[in-house]
């Protein structure tokens, strides 16, 4: 009998191109774990669930949880997390098997998942929307270039910390022993302005990092912006020695950030400083929880769910029970709450120690009218002039200026009336010395205003920006250097030698030994801005510039020109006192008595006007069924097709409010309304 010989297999089929033999596969037990519940990266509010899947035999020494994956969903395949393994599945049914493991590394740690969850549930959004934001992108070639480094010293070898930048604070000593002792105190820090870089709040900052890890535990500091930062950054490598601990902000790079995470993941720092990246930073055993400038918008996150990073930092001391610290020149309302519910403790300086900051001049009070007659209302009035002389004997003069470009904004010469582009009715501005007026908004420059009031054909400036002030400078005081601090150039530092630098908020460098004047000019402009938090933000931006000048027994002086003086302003007391509390407790007071947050719950809808009245509907029906009394305001028009609606709620309902809400979206995602709306809860930016 013959026997043919056996034909070939084709090339794909084929046994791996090796030269050697490998023999048979051993077949794989079967996992003992065969489930993996799934959080699936689909921010459909209807899907925020977690989805099971099985376990493929070979991929079970990989997906852990915590571990990226790819699976099957929707006929495609989409990113996942590995949220927990299971013995047996709660679907009655055949499982799908898990693609692949993107890597065996669990990057979502139990803590980040939970406080994920969390996040999510407050504010009424989905977890793939905050997964998206806590874990970064995985990058390959910096996760095999982080190679095992050996452990930080111990505790025992790190220096003791300074409690000197806390001496000025009759309850800072005694917030930063029980942080040493392993407690977690929750603290508002009131800061003092100091040109002593040994005293000033970065170095309090580090110091009380450096409690924090003396205790054994981990820290997470969170500051606005990336010049924030760096100073924190060299305070912490005075304080604790180089290589204890890692930046992480968004603007690293892919690379970079992610090297920076995974040390925080294995343990090899405690402490991580950064901007609202930094708040889902996998620190181990985590012993405090800080930041910096509550009031500052960088804080908010712009995506959805649109968490606030205090509301993540406070769900987090909460769920780790660590320590949580909240400093500041200014207060915001929102932290004022939180220490009138006694969920704070204060940390403030005695009055002796605010009179020695700089003294605080307003134009107009005294005998500034009299002396200067219309020249006290000016834009740079003579008592500025004055005062800005007299300090440029000793050192740099700052001119905060509320506006950038040349002349953001114009009106009528006639009756006052804010000019508008007659095609779009955006804001008309003058953007350079000799050009032609022009529209923020689309660009055209019209050729022939009228102005649609009284018929004019004069313009006027409204604000002067911050070109337009230091052409003005320049030619006030000839022979002084003038530099500009503002987009796209921000100065970093700038020298203790006779200067201006005029800059715009935010944008104030710190000068060498600190300013000999402070000039804060057109204070109305940052008073007459439609928001509910206006005197809130303009006392914060004043303190910050404020904060830069030497204190008053070096002669330092703050020059506030522009105020309205036809009645007293509180946030125009708070800045000659230097209490910001004072200010934040009225404020508060005030909202609670309207009805306004953060004294209640409330959220808004965004998008097509016929979507936000359907969702106004469905949470109508949700929240009365649930004994929620809900408040609707609105809707009203955005723009030429948009429009939003307040929802309205007593605090003490809130998180029935955001549960319904979150019910309404859920149910309006599986419908697949054709009209989608965004919703917001805790407006901060009521109009």
């Amino acid at each position: 009998m013959v026997v043919p010989a056996p034909t070939p297999a084709p090339e794909s089929a084929t046994a791996p191109t090796s030269t050697t033999s490998r023999g048979p596969a051993e077949p794989t037990a079967e996992p003992e774990l065969p489930v993996a519940l799934v959080a699936v990266q689909v921010p459909l509010p209807h899907l925020d669930r977690g989805f099971e899947y099985r376990v493929p035999a070979e991929m079970d020494a990989g997906a852990v949880p915590g571990a990226r994956v790819k699976v099957r969903f929707s006929g495609r395949e989409v990113d996942g997390f590995v949220l927990e393994r299971r013995a047996k599945a709660d679907h009655v049914g055949t499982l799908a098997p898990l693609r692949r493991v993107v890597s065996p590394e669990a990057v979502l740690t139990p803590e980040i998942a939970g406080l994920a969850r969390a996040v999510a549930d407050a504010h009424a959004g989905s977890l793939a929307d905050v997964l998206r934001l806590a874990v970064p992108p995985r990058h390959v070639r910096a996760e095999k270039a982080l190679t095992a480094r050996p452990p930080t010293p111990p505790a025992e070898e790190l220096p003791a910390p300074d409690e000197e930048p806390w001496a000025r604070y009759p309850a800072g000593p005694s917030f930063l022993r029980r942080v040493r002792a392993g407690e977690g105190p929750w603290a508002a820090w009131s800061a003092l302005p100091t040109v002593d870089p040994t005293l000033d709040w970065p170095a309090a900052f580090a110091s009380a990092a450096a409690a924090t890890l003396a205790s054994g535990r981990g820290v997470v500091l969170v500051v606005p912006d990336h010049r924030d930062v760096a100073r924190v950054e060299a305070a912490l490598v005075t304080a604790l020695g180089p290589g204890r601990h890692v930046r992480l902000t968004a603007d690293q790079g892919p690379q970079a950030r992610y090297t920076a995470w995974l040390s925080i993941l294995r343990g090899h720092v405690q402490c991580v400083v950064g901007t609202r990246a930094a708040a889902y930073a996998p620190v181990h055993d985590l012993g405090l929880v800080g930041w910096w400038d509550d009031g500052d918008d960088l804080h908010a996150e712009p995506r959805a769910p649109y968490a606030h990073m205090r509301d993540v930092l406070r769900l987090r001391a909460s769920h780790t029970g660590a320590a949580l610290l909240v400093g500041g020149l200014a207060r915001s309302v929102a932290i004022e709450q939180w220490v009138a519910e006694g969920v704070v403790r204060e940390v403030v300086a005695d009055v002796p120690e605010r009179r020695a900051l700089a003294r605080v001049h307003v134009v107009g009070e005294g005998h500034d009218e009299e002396r200067d007659g219309p020249g006290a209302r000016a834009h740079l009035p003579s008592a500025a002039w004055r005062a800005a002389h007299a300090a440029l004997q000793r050192g740099p003069v700052l001119v905060q200026v509320p506006r950038r470009g040349y002349l953001p904004s114009l009106s009528c010469q006639g009756c006052r009336a804010p000019a508008r582009c007659p095609h779009c009715h955006g804001p008309l501005a003058l953007p350079g010395p000799g050009a032609p007026p022009a529209c923020r908004w689309c660009g055209r420059t019209p050729t022939d205003y009228t102005c649609p009031e009284c018929g004019s054909h004069r313009l006027r400036s409204s604000v002067v920006g911050a070109r337009r002030t230091a052409e003005e400078l320049g030619r006030a005081f000839p022979g002084v250097p003038v530099r500009t601090s503002g987009s796209p150039e921000v100065l970093e530092r700038v020298e203790g030698t006779p200067a201006l630098v005029i800059a715009t908020p935010g944008a104030e460098p710190p000068a060498d030994g600190g300013y000999a004047a402070t000039l804060l000019l057109d204070a109305w402009a940052s008073l007459d801005r439609p928001a509910l938090d206006a005197g809130e933000e303009a006392l914060r931006r004043w303190l910050t510039a404020a904060a830069l000048t030497r204190d008053a027994a070096a002669g330092g002086v703050v020059v506030l020109a522009g105020a309205p003086l036809h009645t007293p302003l509180p946030v125009v007391e708070a800045l000659v006192r230097w209490a910001p509390e004072w200010f934040a407790g009225r404020e508060l007071a005030e909202r609670a008595e309207l009805s306004l947050p953060p004294t209640v719950w409330m959220a808004r809808v965004t998008g097509a006007l016929s979507a936000v009245r359907g969702f106004g509907d469905d949470m109508v029906a949700a929240t009365r069924a649930a004994d929620v009394p809900l408040e609707r305001l609105g809707p009203i028009p955005v723009g030429d097709e948009d429009a939003h609606l307040l929802l309205r709620a007593p605090l003490a309902d809130a998180a029935t409010a955001t549960a319904a809400l979150g019910a309404v979206r859920r149910t309006r995602s599986a419908r697949k309304d054709r009209d989608a709306a965004s919703v917001r809860i805790g407006v901060a930016d009521v109009t």
